[in-house]
């Protein structure tokens, strides 16, 4: 804690048992039972505020004469009435204890157990700052000190104080009287000092042979007539300056003369003390001498002698070493006849490790280093040479379906050889080797396809395009060709195999080792290792790549163009490729596409072809179409049958092999179908699609796309040969009838039928989720094309009724030649399209046409203003009406409550 002026002390107070008198006001004269009714009256009366602080008036001139300003608070107020106004009787004497002490202004401040206060640096500094609420106990942690802890003390110390006074008055009573006596005998010097002495003589080096010194020391001895009463007061003054000298030094004895004394006693003791001392160091040194003569001296030498040894063992080790190293070469030499490249490596590394550290300046081995550098670059040598040899060796050996490695035990030292060199560019080398063998393989099997042909066949780019072959010779021998190429990338996987684990050994990840590897140290770093295994993996699919590469080169374009392809060729080509596909992902881990591409291009070809052949297939026979129904062969109805169970593949006879005759409607799903044979052609072409995607899944996608086409195609061409009455001239026709156009709708009916069998057949082909979006538009397409036909009978039939109600009148006979005439058309209407279309659309095209006709007849009963009255008009009507609906309902036109008379009430309604 830093110190703390007096000022910033606070007395802690202690007010004691005081009694206070019954008060009275001098100026109001007014009396007060107790000190805090006076105190209250005084606050209230003769204090006011200002500023924020009490300010006293109880005075006589207006004005406290104690104290005119105390304060802020009302605590601080009390104080100062209790202290100045308050008639005090008895006080009790104050009693200091330690607690009364005081206190710094940072206890105070610091104090944990004081609340805060609004007021606490507003207030006046003083001995009143702090508030006491009590007494403060005695602290618990002291211990009580009474006045007998220190009797023992004092007693030990006044007797030696005693005695250190009573030594001291005599020794220094005899040179107190001495300095008396002088000065009572008038000494010179009793009144100098030191102070009287020129400080020229005070100085630690008073030089007399310096003129200027001995002028001031001297001065005047040179002035002649005068010297010998100047030397004389030179004299004299000098003996004075010495006199007073004398008695300082006197003095200065005679008040430390009691020191010297007490250190006079005390030589006796102190030489006691110094010959014992002597006498217990020549007895250590004895001992000493002793211990180092019996123990010191011998054990030294013992360490001596041990030093001595490691000494020479050193230098035999060195010579051990240098034999050693001396033996280097032709351990080396030994080591590449064994084919143990890894040690000789690393025997060659510790040589040269071994003359950097621990060999230096030794004079004979100054051209090891470069002796052993240039093995290590022929061992280099070797290891290259060595592995490209074994590769040669090992791709011109026959291939044989369980493939195993050359010369294993060779191939791990030499692959350990090169990973101890850091020399991995011999994946690179057998990389290149194994596509050296993969061409050689192609053009071999070419070679041996031209030598058993029986014509003349030429070779074309890099020799592997053999020409002039059939497609079956050709897909046999793309067949041979990934078989043999599959048994090499076996071969290729296993080498794989050796160089991984080996390079696994060689970095410390041993696993499960099923090769024969040999023991060796970890050498090969993890980054190393990382590269390493990167190579490896490119080595496998790069070999695996560039056989794909090899065999879409033989999916020769001109080969298949030239030949009548079926989608059993293409079936078998894609078979051998995915066949070849599936080895080469077993055996490296990874898919590659160029060959599935080759085949996919292939089978885009087929699929364009298959799909313009049946194209214009089906463009010929809408063409030649007459647009009339067609009988429906049994096996039609069989092939509907297995499409309605989703099966898609279905032979032309049935199953017992006796064919079915033909029949006049084909059912589907029980509802009979009256078609033309252009229809009927097209679900079997549709078939045909279905059944070809289902054999070659790699165009599934383009065969849906081309369904859509088809489809779309057969669409627009009946809309243009019928709606669009393009059949007039193409087919010859003379007319476009009901029944034309009933059997249209009926023919798009059925396809709509058929499209989710598509769909759904092609969507479990496409893994791939391709988008079937353009079913939903052709849909569309068919659905608004039948509605066509439908809103081109009702005009048909509509126009007629119109025609021939315009010229009606209400007159006998009845019925009239106007609603005979209408009767005909309907019985013609309905014989044409009754049995072709749906009884469900018949009722609805029949129901337009009732329609139509009662809307014409209200227009005709209008315009003669025919009333329902029961009129001769309104029996005409009436009578028409019957005819009309008994005509109805001879043709079961609609359903019979659809026909009742009321029904025809509403054409009396304006």
């Amino acid at each position: 804690m830093h110190s703390v002026a007096q000022n910033d002390m606070v007395k802690a107070p202690n007010m004691g048992d005081v009694k206070y008198e019954c008060q009275t006001c001098t100026f109001c004269s007014r009396d007060f039972k107790s000190s805090s009714e006076f105190i209250q009256h005084l606050r209230d009366v003769h204090c006011t505020r200002e500023g924020g602080s009490f300010v006293c008036r109880y005075g006589s001139n207006g004005v406290c004469a104690s104290l005119p300003l105390d304060g802020v608070s009302d605590r601080d107020y009390e104080s100062h009435v209790n202290r100045y106004h308050v008639n005090q009787v008895t006080r009790n004497p104050e009693q200091w204890t330690v607690f009364s002490a005081a206190q710094n202004l940072p206890a105070v401040l610091n104090d944990p157990n004081r609340s805060k206060q609004t007021t606490f640096f507003t207030r006046t500094w003083g001995d009143s700052f702090v508030d006491r609420s009590g007494a403060v106990s005695a602290s618990n942690r002291l211990p009580d000190i009474t006045w007998n802890h220190f009797q023992s003390y004092l007693v030990k110390i006044g007797k030696r104080y005693k005695r250190h006074t009573r030594f001291e008055k005599q020794h220094t009573a005899p040179l107190t009287s001495h300095i008396g006596n002088q000065q009572n005998g008038n000494d010179i010097t009793g009144n100098y000092g030191l102070q009287d002495i020129p400080q020229i003589f005070m100085k630690p080096h008073l030089e007399l042979s310096n003129p200027a010194t001995f002028a001031s020391v001297f001065p005047g001895v040179g002035d002649g007539g005068n010297a010998t009463q100047s030397g004389r007061l030179l004299q004299e003054k000098l003996s004075h300056y010495l006199d007073i000298v004398e008695v300082q030094i006197a003095r200065q004895v005679a008040q430390k003369s009691s020191a010297f004394f007490h250190a006079m006693t005390s030589q006796d003791t102190i030489m006691a003390q110094m010959r014992e001392a002597s006498t217990n160091v020549r007895q250590l040194r004895s001992k000493l001498r002793h211990i180092d003569e019996a123990q010191v001296r011998e054990a030294l030498r013992v360490a001596k002698l041990a030093r001595t040894r490691t000494h020479y063992l050193v230098v035999l080790e060195k010579l051990h070493l240098m034999a050693t190293v001396h033996q280097t070469q032709p351990m080396i030499q030994l080591l590449l006849g064994t084919q143990d490249y890894v040690a000789a490596l690393d025997l060659i590394g510790t040589t040269q490790e071994i003359v950097a550290q621990e060999l230096v300046g030794v004079h004979c081995f100054r051209h090891l280093p470069s002796q052993l550098m240039e093995m290590e670059r022929l061992v280099d040598k070797m290891l290259t040479t060595d592995f490209e040899k074994y590769a040669t060796a090992d791709f011109n050996r026959p291939l044989t379906a369980n493939e195993k490695v050359l010369d294993e035990d060779k191939l791990v030292c030499i692959i350990s050889g090169l990973l101890r060199k850091k020399n991995f560019t011999f994946v690179g080398t057998y990389k290149e080797e194994a596509i050296v063998a993969i061409k050689a393989i192609v053009k071999q099997l070419v070679i041996e396809i031209i030598a058993s042909a029986d014509e003349e066949i030429c070779l074309t780019g890099a020799g592997e395009e053999a020409q002039s072959l059939s497609l079956g010779e050709w897909i046999k021998f793309l067949e041979t060709a990934t078989g043999t190429l599959l048994m090499l990338l076996k071969r290729v996987k296993a080498v794989y195999s050796v160089m991984l684990q080996t390079a696994d050994v060689s970095a410390g990840k041993v696993q499960e080792v099923t090769t024969t590897v040999m023991d060796s140290e970890v050498f090969l770093s993890l980054q190393d290792h990382k590269v390493v295994q990167q190579r490896l993996s490119d080595l496998l699919s790069g070999v695996c790549n560039y056989c794909h590469e090899r065999c879409a080169n033989l999916v020769s374009n001109e080969s298949l163009e030239r030949s009548s392809v079926t989608a059993e060729h293409i079936a078998r080509l894609s078979a051998v490729v995915n066949d070849f596909i599936g080895g080469c992902e077993e055996i490296c881990g990874s898919q590659s596409v160029a060959l599935r591409v080759a085949v996919t291009n292939q089978g885009t070809r087929f699929a364009n072809k298959f799909h313009a052949e049946r194209k214009s297939k089906l463009a010929l026979l809408l063409d030649s179409e007459r647009w009339k129904q067609a009988d429906v062969p049994g096996e039609f109805q069989r092939m509907v049958e297995h499409i309605g169970r989703r099966e898609f593949e279905w032979t032309r006879q049935s199953d017992d092999g006796i064919s079915s005759p033909p029949s006049a409607v084909l059912l589907v799903d029980g509802e009979p179908f009256t078609l033309v044979g252009a229809a009927l052609l097209l679900v079997q072409i549709v078939s045909e699609y279905c059944r070809c995607a289902q054999q070659l899944p790699i165009i599934s996608a383009q065969l849906s796309r081309s369904v859509v086409d088809l489809l779309r195609t057969f669409n627009s061409r009946c809309c243009q040969l019928v709606l669009g009455a393009g059949a007039l001239h193409v087919a010859g026709l003379k007319t476009i009838t009901s029944g034309n156009l009933a059997l249209v709708s009926r023919a798009l009916q059925l396809v709509l039928w058929l499209l989710p069998h598509v769909k759904s057949h092609f969507q479990c082909l496409e893994s791939n989720g391709a988008n079937l979006a353009g079913y939903e538009t052709v849909e569309k397409d068919f659905v608004s094309h039948i509605k066509e036909i439908e809103n081109k009978v009702l005009s048909i039939v509509c126009s007629l009724v119109t025609n021939q109600l315009s010229s009606w009148d209400a007159r006998p006979p009845v019925p009239s030649q106007a609603f005979r005439n209408i009767s005909r058309h309907f019985v013609k209407l309905h014989e044409a399209i009754a049995p072709i279309l749906p009884d469900a659309q018949v009722h609805s095209i029949y129901r337009v046409v009732h329609r139509s006709f009662k809307d014409r007849l209200r227009e005709q009963i209008l315009k003669y203003n025919i009333i329902n009255n029961g009129g001769p008009q309104h029996g005409v009507v009436t009578s028409e009406l019957t005819f009309y609906l008994e005509t109805l309902r001879t043709l079961k036109a609609m359903p019979l409550d659809e026909l009742r008379d009321e029904t025809l009430n509403d054409i009396w309604n304006k």
